[in-house]
């Protein structure tokens, strides 16, 4: 048994040599577009003054959550500009809105197959058990050799880490819809598809958001250096960013505020669409 060893380390070793010899100009052109995207939203968010970008935050908060979710939200954002973090938050609410629009983009699909097929469902369930159980560093060392330092491998890890939780609550949401809602659907001759669009996935709505600089620059920073003041404010400006995103995400899924004005304006106009087909 002294002799005994799975070589698994070795067998993905000789994986990613393969991959990056083999697929380098597929990972090249995906390091582009993620640093492309970074780029311009980062520009967005980082060259209007902090008054203006906490302003239109503010009204966004006011609009989707009432006047203490605006006010909490701008003075956590002057907190930030406090701290002297108002640039590494910037670039990391750019690094996670690009990241969570690739993972939205991979997980609905997924979510949406395994809620309709349970054999998909068994095979990619513990697909997604390694993904969130595995330490980001370990999926991030593949993630450098193929994206090379920068934004782009830390956007990769966000994806990855994000990705397993949209799965599930997808899958979650879509199979905890009532059944009877959607056979109304079925009597009345809806296609699959506009079952899917219309009833399932607005109905699963409420049941379910590193190397790269940023708050995660500092963060790893006041760690090398023993810096705590560095690192108290980096992880306070991560925290409040976190919580705004958070709140808002939390009120597009309940569908409240601005949010629930939208829905009621797109369920009339759906409505008198198929009030003119009928007629």
């Amino acid at each position: 048994m002294d002799n005994f060893r799975i070589p698994i380390g070795d067998v993905s070793e000789d994986a990613i040599d393969w991959i990056i010899a083999n697929l380098d100009g597929f990972f090249s052109v995906l390091r582009t577009i993620f640093i492309e995207m970074y780029d311009g939203l980062y520009l967005v968010l980082s060259t209007p003054s902090f008054a203006v970008v906490t302003i239109l935050i503010g009204l966004i908060a006011l609009l989707a959550r009432g006047w203490q979710f605006m006010l909490g939200a701008v003075l956590g954002l002057l907190v930030i500009v406090g701290v002297d973090q108002w640039e590494n938050a910037m670039s990391t609410l750019a690094l996670v809105i690009v990241a969570a629009f690739w993972a939205l983009l991979i997980a609905l699909p997924l979510g949406i197959w395994a809620a309709k097929s349970d054999g998909f469902s068994q095979v990619v369930r513990p697909v997604l058990d390694f993904l969130q159980t595995m330490p980001a560093f370990v999926y991030l060392i593949p993630a450098l050799m193929l994206f090379r330092v920068g934004v782009a491998p830390g956007i990769v890890a966000t994806i990855i880490f994000a990705l397993a939780p949209g799965v599930r609550f997808t899958e979650l949401g879509i199979r905890s819809v009532d059944s009877e809602v959607v056979e109304a659907g079925q009597a009345f001759g809806s296609s699959p598809g506009r079952i899917l669009r219309q009833i399932q996935l607005p109905l699963a709505l409420p049941a379910g958001m590193v190397g790269a600089g940023g708050l995660g620059g500092d963060v790893i920073s006041s760690l090398s250096r023993l810096d705590t003041a560095l690192g108290v404010e980096a992880g306070l400006a991560v925290v409040i960013l976190a919580m705004i995103l958070d709140r808002l995400t939390n009120a597009f899924g309940r569908q409240s505020g601005l949010f629930a004005l939208f829905a009621k304006k797109r369920k009339a106009a759906r409505t008198a669409r198929e009030q003119q087909l009928a007629a």
